[in-house]
């Protein structure tokens, strides 16, 4: 515990600690996935078609809109998603067919604190359940601590998002509790669940992802042999 001069307990000071760089126009390259800067007018009707795959609304019940029904709709979201500065947008491509099958962000970005939050994951039916998703949010996060030394980053979701809620914890995040009455979505209320994970802890969650990537775990066809929970600690 530190001490100031005032006998106040404080936190520990970080001598050589500065601001840090703001992701942007990154390109991250994975095994079953590449995740590229979110291109509106390039990504738009591929997006439409992949999120079509889905029979109805359902997986975007707790996102801040519903699903666009039309290219049009989906092209004038993608772009307010684009010109947004507060976001770091990116579409994921799956590395066999090249195609654009969901789309992620960087979000409140702290760049003095080396604290920013992963949010609008948006994954088509053609990337749910399958290696690329995961491996998309490895991408992020080793790009976070390892590429731009952030000490933190952060998950959120609605309380009720059991998907979201299960995702954030397989991956590693931590919970760290719930704010009631947070926004209002949709004309309902929101409470939403905080999860995060910093950097004195990610070393271990890598091995972890990296043991569930390696190509031991994959067969012939691609399917995992093992879930990532059985390498995480």
């Amino acid at each position: 515990m530190v001490i100031n001069q005032y006998g106040q307990p404080v936190g520990e000071p970080l001598a050589q600690w500065q601001a840090l760089a703001r992701p942007k126009d990154v390109v991250l390259n994975g095994r079953f996935c590449r995740l590229a800067p979110l291109n509106a007018e390039r990504d738009f009707a591929a997006l439409f078609a992949a999120f079509q795959q889905a029979p109805d609304g359902r997986d975007w019940t707790y996102l801040m809109r519903e699903r666009p029904e039309s290219a049009e709709e989906l092209r004038s979201h993608l772009a307010n998603l684009q010109a947004n500065p507060a976001l770091v947008n990116l579409t994921v491509f799956d590395a066999a067919s090249q195609a654009p099958v969901g789309t992620v962000a960087f979000m409140r970005i702290e760049e003095s604190s080396g604290v920013l939050e992963i949010g609008h994951v948006c994954w088509s039916p053609l990337m749910k359940q399958r290696s690329c998703a995961t491996e998309a949010i490895y991408l992020m996060l080793r790009h976070t601590f390892d590429e731009l030394g952030y000490r933190r980053c952060e998950w959120k979701c609605d309380s009720l998002n059991t998907p979201s809620r299960q995702a954030a914890q397989r991956f590693g995040f931590n919970y760290e509790g719930r704010f009631l009455k947070a926004l209002v979505t949709k004309g309902r209320n929101r409470d939403t669940d905080w999860f995060a994970m910093t950097d004195d802890g990610w070393p271990e969650m890598r091995q972890g992802f990296e043991q569930w990537l390696d190509d031991g775990n994959f067969d012939a066809d691609g399917q995992q042999k093992q879930r990532l929970q059985a390498f995480m600690p």
